[in-house]
């Protein structure tokens, strides 16, 4: 699929002297057979699809390790213990050793054997320093085993639901969160540097969001670890658009890849919930295509039982596998969009993304969840641009967008029972322009304003 990292040990083919190392790789994104995400299937971009990408976008290095070296580690942290157990695999045999550090100042050391490849050990740092939204509070720890040594970093923080509400560190977390699609105009899913990865995080900070919706891309891990640094938390998603769920191949190489996804991003504190499916309603109008769904939850859930996951992000619901109630709803009158919302104490949500057949996806089974608008809006604004569109009709003017904004997302804030939404979008990306922000992240609007709004003294403040 081209989301999940590689590793090879070029080892046995590397000779003295110089080295020329090649990759290759095949792309198949007309067969619908791996996951392409926003990628467009025509040859141009069109509509909610963007330009396709080729060749590694993601980072790239080369590495040497001694003969006996640390393969991996999975951080798992019991924040309300002041805890955290770390699982590892090494290579060879002998003692692992960690210390841990607050800005320098040591917080824990211990020892682990190495037995059958693997180590175990669990570290309690002196000082406890939560990792949460707006404060990136995160231990460094450094490895040694042999000759080998390997320097992290880990935050302390637990997630998990109550009743309707969703928790950080005990704590009720109203997501107040954003849409981040992860294009760049000048290397579409590669950003230029690290200073562009950052500059999204804090355009999203600015605009008084406290998180976002990584949607529809598994981001590369040093966005991620930039998340970790700010206290930004983000779901994590797989490209699924676009597969055909009914055909085997498809549905083992997207299963295997978000398997490898959730191994390579489980360290990190920003990470606050899982979501492998989005919208699918082009494929899984038979029960027999269900099954693609469920599984992907359930090994979701086998792999990581500390964080919730969203098994389907908006329009299809099923029944088993619904932690989170999640809802799409692009409704482009404000009286509509009140209604979808107004029988909330009785249980009753409106779901209005369009199925492939035509007809919209009308109330749902509800069963007391947390609820999660994790789609509304997409309020389109370029008055210069010519084939620009976004959800419902363009807004006319900079006062116009911002009462829409205004409007729509004091009705989630005034809901009982939602959880915390997702607006649509950060930033416009190519032809769709429904972003606060421009594809080159320009403000559209004096983004004080929607800062206000967002930090409103509401449920967000309780």
């Amino acid at each position: 699929g081209g989301y999940s990292s590689f590793a090879v040990n070029i080892t046995p083919y590397a000779v003295e002297g110089e080295n020329v190392i090649f990759v290759y790789a095949e792309d198949d994104v007309r067969s619908f057979h791996q996951p392409a995400g926003k990628q467009s299937y025509k040859h141009a971009s069109f509509g909610c699809f963007y330009t396709r990408t080729t060749g590694i976008w993601q980072s790239v290095w080369l590495e040497f390790v001694p003969k006996q070296y640390i393969l991996k580690a999975q951080y798992t942290p019991i924040a309300r213990e002041g805890l955290l157990i770390v699982d590892g695999e090494a290579v060879g045999s002998g003692t692992v050793t960690a210390n841990v550090s607050y800005e320098g100042k040591p917080m824990a050391k211990t020892e682990a054997r190495v037995i059958g490849g693997k180590f175990r050990m669990e570290l309690r740092p002196a000082e406890l320093h939560l990792w949460e939204a707006g404060h990136g509070r995160l231990y460094d720890l450094t490895f040694t085993y042999g000759d080998d040594t390997v320097k992290s970093y880990f935050g302390l923080r637990d997630v998990h639901l109550d009743g309707t509400n969703f928790l950080l560190n005990d704590k009720v977390f109203f997501q107040r969160f954003v849409l981040d699609q992860g294009f760049y105009p000048d290397g579409i899913y590669t950003a230029k540097d690290d200073e562009e990865l950052k500059r999204d995080i804090r355009l999203s900070m600015a605009a008084g969001f406290n998180g976002a919706r990584l949607h529809q891309k598994v981001f590369e891990a040093r966005f991620l670890y930039h998340c970790d640094k700010a206290g930004y938390p983000v779901w994590e998603e797989h490209a699924n658009w676009w597969m055909d769920y009914s055909d085997a191949v498809t549905v083992e190489r997207f299963t295997l890849e978000w398997e490898e996804v959730i191994d390579r991003d489980f360290n990190h504190p920003a990470i606050i919930g899982w979501c492998p499916y989005n919208e699918t309603w082009t494929h899984v109008e038979r029960q027999s295509e269900h099954r693609p769904i469920t599984l992907a939850y359930k090994l979701t859930k086998a792999k990581d039982s500390t964080r919730p996951c969203i098994a389907v992000s908006g329009n299809y619901h099923i029944d088993d596998v619904m932690e989170i109630y999640d809802i799409h709803n692009y409704m482009t009158s404000i009286e509509e969009f009140r209604g979808a919302f107004e029988k909330a104490s009785e249980g009753i949500y409106i779901d209005t993304v369009v199925k492939a057949g035509g007809e919209r996806a009308e109330t749902m089974i509800y069963e007391g969840q947390p609820v999660f608008v994790s789609e509304y809006g997409g309020f389109g604004y370029a008055p210069d641009k010519e084939g620009a569109w976004g959800y419902g009709n363009m807004c006319v003017s900079t006062e116009d967008l911002l009462e829409r904004y205004t409007n729509y997302t004091g009705v989630l804030l005034e809901t009982e029972g939602v959880m915390g939404f997702c607006y649509t979008q950060l930033y416009d990306v190519e032809q769709e322009q429904n972003g606060l922000y421009t594809y080159e992240r320009k403000p559209k609007l004096d983004i004080a304003k929607i800062t206000a709004v967002n930090e409103q003294k509401a449920k967000s403040d309780r």
